[in-house]
């Protein structure tokens, strides 16, 4: 079972889309996946078809022998979720001081290829749950200047983790999201990022597309709601992309 973190501490970059879309590609080649949602909103768990959840990750939390218990199945065969409650905001002051509760969690688990965590958009308590517990990280970036100053603190972030918490943890890595070619400023964010972060920068490059925006007021992702659409081209291509660097942790 490996298990991946989508994580970057700036909201709006597309953490929550890529988790649910890359998860549901990974799911459609006949991988095992389960979405794991850490945010306190939600949204990956409304987004693949469960709104008023009163069961999830929370109560996992605290019952993590009964991990299992907490899984919920999703309109795409080989994807399964345990999602995110509203009781789910709490944790991150009662997670303060056990960085290794969700690791905890996962040993309650079996029968996946691979863990999909989206994290909230913040270096809190519940991201560091997630750095403490991930095989590897998969970081989405916006193509937008500020996007790039976010990334050097999230890994000295993760530099220190390694340090302490989690010396096996690495960097899967940084996918290009909300990306307009047409822009020289987008133009420009892919060329520094590939020229600072080289190989660790994902090939694919999801672009900015209305159909992508759309999957989740369908609950619905985007390989389901809209398969021809440049998103759902671009999802599945970076899809193949994880599976590759996957095998290799």
């Amino acid at each position: 079972m490996r298990i991946v973190g989508i994580v970057n501490q700036k909201g709006g970059v597309g953490k929550t889309t890529t988790a649910i879309n890359l998860a549901a590609y990974l799911a459609a080649s006949g991988k095992q996946v389960l979405v794991v949602d850490l945010d306190p909103q939600a949204n990956a768990t409304s987004g693949l078809g469960h709104r008023g959840v009163t069961r999830g990750v929370y109560d996992a939390l605290g019952e993590p022998t009964r991990t299992q218990d907490f899984v919920v199945g999703t309109s795409q065969d080989n994807l399964s979720l345990l999602p995110a409650t509203p009781d789910l905001a709490g944790a991150a002051v009662e997670l303060a001081d056990t960085p290794y509760a969700l690791r905890d969690l996962f040993a309650g688990l079996a029968g996946y290829d691979v863990v999909i965590i989206d994290a909230p958009p913040s270096l809190g308590p519940l991201t560091v749950n997630v750095l403490a517990a991930a095989n590897a990280l998969l970081i989405p970036l916006q193509a937008e200047y500020y996007a790039l100053e976010g990334i050097a603190g999230l890994m000295d972030t993760v530099d220190r983790v390694r340090a302490g918490l989690n010396p096996a943890l690495r960097v899967l890595g940084i996918v290009i999201t909300m990306f307009d070619g047409r822009t020289n400023l987008a133009l420009q964010v892919e060329e520094n990022v590939r020229a600072h972060f080289g190989e660790l920068v994902f090939w694919s490059v999801v672009p900015r597309n209305i159909r992508l925006s759309e999957a989740p007021s369908h609950a619905r992702p985007v390989n389901q709601y809209s398969p021809l659409s440049s998103g759902a081209a671009a999802y599945k291509r970076l899809a193949e992309e994880v599976m590759q660097r996957v095998q290799k942790i």
